[in-house]
């Protein structure tokens, strides 16, 4: 299962609008779902499946084929096929599941979880009822209490008797040196892996969805929300409470202010605030405006 833009020939994807299907003429997927009108456009070699709802017969045979390892049913909490180097501190109640890897002097705390397959790297903290899955760790990486990192992000869809889940396939990649706040949530990718590049410093509280790519030294402040394939650049700054639409750029070192409301592409290097969220410059022109039109001294209370 995949999507249209990198589909091989053993591989299903979906086309639900005719705006997308020069995508699936220059697809190598080896069959599509197809809403009805669309399977003039799918190349030869590709079997055709039509439906009304392609994304919902696509997401029902993904669930089908792509069912996640789960955790076994038995009274050892460390699976016996885990591998965990010298030097690991595991407190009471911790859970590691089947395949998973734990680096030398890496310290799980009570109640961590951590799923079949996962790969947490040396010198590692896992904090208390933090749980880990699907996920890439690198060394020196510290996930704090509560912290949850790998659940599947938000996507649904419409079918025959309602909305249903979209199986999410990606993963969380966690480089070298990143810090995550308690109680902060991490999706795993839709299809792209979600990623948190190298010294990066993530606060109390923060939501990243599925497939952001986040760069190496940035800081993202508590109640931060990301919405799903944003792409933050290096050394960006961003807010306490910080909003952002799906879809979005913040070129590297752009800065937001806390509160901010990001509806579009940001240029690198700049400072914007607000809701919607300009330049920092016509931001607070447009704001001293409105405390004058209002009768106030700027910056007066209400």
């Amino acid at each position: 299962m995949s999507v249209l833009s990198r589909a091989g020939p053993s591989e299903v994807a979906f086309l639900a609008d005719t705006r997308h299907a020069a995508q699936l003429e220059s697809s190598a997927a080896g069959a599509c779902f197809l809403a009805h009108g669309c399977a003039d456009h799918a190349p030869a070699g590709c079997a055709k499946l039509t439906t009304s709802v392609p994304q919902a017969a696509w997401a029902v045979a993904a669930g089908r084929l792509h069912r996640p390892k789960l955790h076994g049913t038995g009274a050892e909490s460390i699976d016996p096929t885990a591998a965990i180097e010298d030097e690991v501190e595991i407190a009471a109640g911790v859970v590691v599941g089947a395949g998973a890897m734990i680096g030398r002097g890496t310290t799980l705390g009570p109640g961590a979880v951590i799923g079949p397959g996962v790969a947490i790297g040396r010198d590692c903290c896992i904090g208390a009822n933090a749980t880990v899955g699907f996920a890439l760790i690198g060394d020196g990486v510290r996930v704090y209490a509560g912290a949850v990192i790998g659940e599947a992000g938000f996507g649904a869809t419409a079918g025959p008797e309602g909305l249903i889940d979209i199986p999410q396939l990606g993963r969380v990649i966690i480089q070298d040196g990143v810090t995550i706040g308690a109680g902060t949530c991490i999706d795993r990718g839709a299809f792209e892996d979600t990623t948190i590049g190298e010294n990066t410093k993530i606060d109390n509280l923060v939501q990243i969805a599925h497939n952001v790519v986040v760069g190496r030294n940035c800081v993202l402040v508590a109640h931060t929300g990301i919405s799903g394939s944003v792409v933050i650049g290096d050394g960006c700054q961003l807010g306490g409470r910080v909003g952002t639409i799906d879809h979005v750029t913040i070129g590297a070192g752009a800065r937001l202010a806390a509160g901010a409301g990001l509806m579009e592409s940001m240029p690198a290097g700049e400072t914007w605030g607000g809701f919607p969220a300009r330049p920092l410059k016509r931001w607070l022109r447009e704001v001293a405006w409105v405390s004058r039109q209002a009768g106030r001294p700027r910056g007066s209370g209400s």
